[in-house]
């Protein structure tokens, strides 16, 4: 793909148009469709894209495997982290009401407790998701053909 300059650019172009959109569909899945699986999904495939476009060599240099497997396990213990916070409060498993009933976040009348619960449980969910469908790519390519060469 190295003599194809104009669908290199495009993609240079376009990758973070289709992070931020990604990002977009985890932060209003709390209001409407969308969430953290689907924009996990549209994370990993700018990713995806990345590597197809540039080879996966270059694609583990901008995210290596260590980062994405370490990604995959703090997305887990984030969204796992918000249920058990509420537990420890003396609440229900990701009952949000009780973190403004505890005063861990100020009573606006507003649900701001369900907010900020939902979203990093969205947000751990997008994480989780974006790395582990990261980390099946990687697993099921195979290497660059430059990569291949060079050692043999």
């Amino acid at each position: 793909m190295k003599d194809q300059v104009v669908l290199r650019v495009v993609c240079k172009i376009t990758i973070p148009f289709i992070l931020l959109f990604g990002l977009y569909v985890i932060t209003h899945g709390e209001l409407g469709p969308g969430g953290g699986f689907q924009g996990g999904v549209i994370v990993a495939a700018s990713f995806i894209l990345y590597c197809l476009i540039f080879g996966k060599k270059q694609g583990s240099r901008v995210l290596p495997e260590r980062v994405t497997e370490c990604l995959a396990g703090f997305g887990v213990l984030l969204y796992a982290g918000t249920g058990i916070t509420t537990m420890f409060l003396q609440g229900r498993f990701l009952d949000y009401e009780v973190l403004w009933r505890r005063g861990i976040i100020p009573e606006t009348g507003g649900g701001l407790g369900e907010v900020i619960g939902v979203t990093l449980v969205e947000y751990g969910v997008g994480i989780t998701v974006a790395s582990v469908m990261i980390i099946i790519f990687n697993m099921i390519t195979e290497p660059d053909e430059d990569s291949v060469q060079s050692e043999v």
